[in-house]
């Protein structure tokens, strides 16, 4: 699903408060109750929140990430955007990796008709996007691949990226608090993205709109380690500061 601006502020909402009733939400965004409960049941139907007796909630979201469909079937358009904006920007014959997630797979789509690009990744979906492209080598890291979502994870794979220095590493991330850090749910898919981040000359975070303040368990990096960010729509406070402090350039993809 694409989010709307006013289902974007209700889940700010539950952010600020964890749980509210479809009374409170519907004074709080001054609309009616049948908005809010349209609203809340798209939002429930996409995993994003929980509905109980009374009220919504936010799901438990900092032990435990959204299935891979239902990842894919969040924000598609916003990715897509994303995705285009960062192909823009990667010039052909360079050196790249890309880890796992939704938004690093729609950006290996992107780049299907780049030309001498050699691809490093952890990510079996990734893989079998870019090997469609003739003109790209790929290089798929060895270790535990997570049947959820076909990611490699695991020493194996730290072990196989530190023998790499590429121009470019594109990470995915699930969330981006408050604080300035970026966290994620798996330890062992963080060290190996902490691996990318050290063995590449520039990092970029590729990140929706729903990455902004959404909570999740382990350290991944902070911002001032990223070069560059693409999102799909301005950053709400107080992260436009944190950019800045960081020195982290950001781009904005536009609806073409």
């Amino acid at each position: 699903m694409t989010t709307t601006p006013r289902q974007l502020q209700l889940l700010q909402e539950l952010r600020q408060r964890q749980s509210a009733s479809v009374e409170e939400l519907a004074e709080l965004l001054g609309v009616t109750l049948q908005t809010v409960r349209r609203d809340v049941q798209r939002l429930a139907d996409a995993g994003l929140l929980l509905r109980f007796h009374g009220g919504v909630r936010l799901p438990g979201s900092t032990v435990e990430n959204l299935a891979h469909q239902q990842r894919e079937n969040l924000h598609p358009e916003g990715k897509a955007r994303i995705a285009h904006a960062v192909a823009q920007q990667i010039p052909n014959g360079c050196s790249l990796i890309l880890n796992i997630g939704t938004t690093t797979e729609a950006v290996a789509r992107a780049l299907l008709q780049h030309r001498g690009l050699r691809v490093i990744t952890n990510n079996l979906n990734v893989a079998a996007i870019l090997s469609g492209n003739p003109d790209c080598e790929v290089i798929v890291a060895g270790g535990v691949v997570r049947a959820r979502d076909r990611g490699i994870v695991g020493e194996a794979a730290v072990d196989f990226i530190r023998q790499f220095r590429v121009d470019i590493a594109l990470i995915g991330i699930s969330g981006i608090e408050t604080d300035g850090t970026l966290r994620d749910y798996d330890l062992r898919e963080v060290k190996v993205a902490q691996t990318i981040i050290e063995h590449a000359r520039e990092v970029w975070l590729a990140a929706d709109h729903s990455k902004f303040g959404r909570p999740a368990m382990v350290q991944l990096a902070t911002l001032d380690q990223i070069d560059r960010l693409f999102t799909d729509a301005p950053p709400p406070d107080p992260f436009p500061a944190l950019l800045r402090d960081a020195a982290v350039e950001c781009s904005v993809a536009q609806p073409t």
